[in-house]
């Protein structure tokens, strides 16, 4: 009878022997790769996860996040609501903590339904270490039948080797961190973020219930564009919740009559607060090592290289490395970096510009642009100097790039910019719809005027506050740091601080007479003074606080434009400054950022920092990489630097800044100091209080475009404004804590201080011009 059989088991055992060894050998070769890529050890340990990098406010409030592909943030399991976890597991794989990667009893149940073709109530078969598979390390496209079941074992092996070198609370963390949920969300946070505009931790049952719906196809539930079917998948998300006992059956009647609740927010790195202060930072963080034959500019190369060299900021990503030797990629490894600005300042400080540029000096230029002959360029302006302007800026677009990269001639892309099309403009009401050429669109953006503020605390370095323009959507261009303009007044208190520092005091009194200078070339040059009070002695506080020419020109005359320039570089300015006795008239030009942080000396006792945008940095651990603090150094004695905050007190009190108090009604102590250049094209505004010091520059794209009048071009109507209104806001918000206490006189002060002169009783807020 055994031998009868004999034969039909050996067969039978080797059959099934050979089956097994088949499939050993097949899953042997798939886990070492011989039938394709399988991720090594090292590889699973450390998958090439990308974490955006946050960036907050100096109360560690979230500001925003850079990245370039996913907007990822980083969380821990325990930042993870239980009902996001409890919710995935009854959907998605309500075995995942009894099987090891691969669930055989939801395999089972998947066939069964195939075969009986009963595919409704099956569920799918892959388990949440296999979809973990499949996202880190992602099928390759246009693969035939038999390579995609070679990828489907493949992730068998992935899955379970996950299971081997990860808990299972750290394969969930993964899990949820690397899912994209659409609209720029990857990861769990991200997604509460964008869907709900909620942080992690106050994700509601509900909420919870619809992202983790979104995780069976987030293309095809995407509740943006198809929200009803969004919503019957939530629904059976919480049904499934429901039928696993991690929900009542009471609250999952409840939680399905509610709606989505969406609250989603588009991410844009050009919207939100602080937009120009972002780009500047991550531009600064970026940066690579100075070389020589990547610029036309020695002098910013200079300054440039010397940065790289002293700033641990600038080029901190080029700087540093990880402990694998690679450098950080501030798009990828996940960094918080933590801010000196002041979320509340910020807001302030968008709004003042917001409202002055669009309820009070636009209006006012509009008016005055339907009496020009070419609006909007000034009336002395030829058509030949004009076409020179449209043209430069039609070279300098993106429309004209492209079209002469597709081999067209300047004569048919002239053409296409006189061409009317339709198109989105911005206005101050919104972006407005209309039929408008090209060429006109560069004449309406060039019509808009800008503005670049900074406020700094001068004790210590911190950047508070960065307006870099009036929208970053629209205007792109950085007018705190990047751009440079000609400073007019603003220069001469540096000039005074030399006066003060060699014994000269605010109350001496000096003639107002007019200062002839003889220039290199033999000619004679005389800076045209005011109209007040020629003749006459009048005090130093006097002259600066009417900003009259004849007195800083006689200051001049007690040194050197040389000396004036070298002290400039002393207080921080790295910009280039003439030696020529027209220095006084403030022909250089300089950013904002540098004429904040020189006039911060004054309230700083003496004592220059530079300006600090951030004061820690993490890794996304949470680990601390780097903290900053600004580098100091001493500038002028510290009565000098008193006797000039006096002086720009003058300026406040009895000057051409004295609207802040009839005006605005700012009655604390503080100094300032405003600038206009010639033919009103720039207005400046410095202002110094002792915890804050803020700078204000505002002017048109193009210095052609201005007003015709100078009561309304000078600085004090430009740009004071801006700082005003900031500081309206900011002193009315008692969480700001500002005390607007006096600058603290120091020991040894003997110099006069209470001069008793005024401009002849009257307001004067006349600004001089260049001649």
């Amino acid at each position: 009878m055994f031998r009868k059989y004999w034969k039909f088991l050996v067969i039978f055992w080797s059959v099934v022997l050979a089956g097994i060894m088949g499939v050993v050998i097949f899953f042997w070769l798939i886990s070492s790769g011989k039938l394709g890529f399988m991720p090594t050890f090292e590889e699973l340990e450390n998958p090439n996860n990308r974490f955006a990098s946050e960036v907050y406010f100096a109360d560690r409030t979230f500001m925003s996040r850079y990245f370039e592909k996913e907007n990822r943030k980083y969380t821990e399991y325990r930042e993870i609501p239980q009902s996001v976890i409890d919710a995935l597991i009854a959907t998605e794989d309500v075995r995942f903590y009894e099987h090891s990667g691969i669930d055989v009893r939801g395999l089972f149940r998947v066939l069964k339904g195939v075969l009986t073709g009963n595919t409704s109530s099956t569920g799918g078969g892959s388990t949440i270490s296999q979809q973990l598979a499949k996202m880190l390390f992602p099928r390759e496209p246009d693969l035939n039948a038999f390579e995609l079941v070679i990828r489907k074992f493949r992730e068998w092996v992935i899955a379970v080797k996950l299971e081997k070198s990860y808990t299972k609370e750290e394969i969930l963390t993964m899990y949820l961190n690397k899912y994209d949920f659409l609209n720029l969300a990857v990861g769990i946070s991200s997604a509460a973020d964008i869907y709900f505009q909620v942080p992690l931790d106050s994700l509601r049952v509900e909420q919870a219930a619809m992202l983790v719906g979104m995780a069976k196809n987030s293309s095809y539930y995407n509740p943006v564009r198809r929200p009803q079917l969004t919503l019957d998948r939530r629904n059976v998300v919480l049904s499934q919740m429901c039928k696993y006992d991690k929900i009542t059956e009471e609250e999952m009647d409840s939680l399905k009559q509610l709606p989505l609740g969406v609250n989603f927010k588009r991410v844009d790195h050009k919207e939100g607060w602080a937009t120009y202060f972002r780009e500047h930072l991550r531009l600064f963080m970026t940066a690579s090592m100075p070389k020589r034959a990547n610029y036309h500019d020695l002098a910013q190369y200079r300054v440039d290289s010397i940065a790289w060299e002293t700033n641990p900021l600038y080029g901190w990503c080029k700087k540093n490395v990880k402990v694998d030797g690679t450098h950080y990629d501030l798009y990828a490894d996940g960094l918080k970096i933590y801010t000196t600005l002041d979320p509340r300042m910020q807001q302030y400080a968008e709004e003042a510009v917001r409202e002055h540029l669009s309820k009070d000096l636009q209006p006012l230029f509009d008016k005055e642009r339907v009496h020009k002959r070419n609006s909007p360029f000034s009336n002395d302006m030829s058509m030949e100097q004009i076409n020179q302007v449209l043209t430069r800026s039609m070279k300098q677009s993106e429309r004209y790039r492209v079209a002469k990269k597709e081999g067209l001639k300047d004569s048919d892309i002239r053409k296409i910019f006189s061409r009317k099309v339709d198109m989105q403009v911005f206005t101050w009401n919104g972006l407005r719809d209309t039929l408008m050429s090209p060429m006109d669109s560069i004449k309406h953006y060039k019509a808009f005027f800008r503005s670049g503020f900074m406020v700094m605390n001068p004790k210590n370095g911190h950047i508070k506050a960065y307006v870099g323009g009036p929208d970053y959507r629209y205007f792109m261009y950085d007018m705190v740091s990047s751009g440079k303009r000609q400073v007019g007044s603003t220069i001469k208190p540096i000039l005074y601080t030399l006066a003060m520092q060699e014994g000269l005091g605010p109350c001496d009194k000096v003639p107002n007479i007019p200062q002839t200078f003889l220039l290199p070339d033999g000619k004679l040059w005389t800076a045209r003074g005011g109209s007040k009070r020629k003749g006459e002695m009048v005090t130093l506080r006097w002259g600066l606080a009417n900003s009259e020419n004849n007195i800083s020109g006689w200051v001049l005359k007690q040194f050197t434009p040389q000396a004036v320039a070298q002290m400039a570089y002393k207080m921080g300015i790295t910009s280039f400054i003439d030696p020529v006795p027209s220095i006084f008239l403030g022909t250089a030009e300089i950013s904002v950022r540098e004429m904040v942080a020189a006039y911060s000396i004054f309230a700083n006792k003496g004592v220059y920092n530079v300006p600090l945008p951030v004061y820690r940095i993490e890794d996304k651990y949470g680990n601390v990489l780097e903290e900053f603090r600004a580098d100091s150094r001493e500038v002028i004695t510290e009565n000098t630097a008193y006797l000039m905050c006096n002086l720009l007190e003058g300026v406040v009190q009895d000057g051409t800044g004295v609207r802040l108090r009839y005006k605005y009604k700012l009655m604390n102590p503080m100094g300032g100091k405003t600038g206009t250049t010639q033919a009103h094209a720039d207005g400046w505004f410095m202002g110094v209080t002792p915890e804050l010091v803020g700078g204000v520059w505002v002017g048109a794209e193009d210095r052609s475009i201005h007003f015709q009048n100078l009561a309304n071009g000078q600085g004090a109507n430009m740009a004071l404004p801006i700082w005003a209104k900031f500081l309206q806001k900011a002193y009315a918000d008692p969480k700001l804590g500002l005390k607007q206490s006096a600058f603290e006189m120091p020991a040894g002060i003997t110099k006069r201080l209470d001069c008793d002169e005024s401009s002849d009783g009257n307001v004067q807020e006349k600004e001089e011009e260049f001649f």
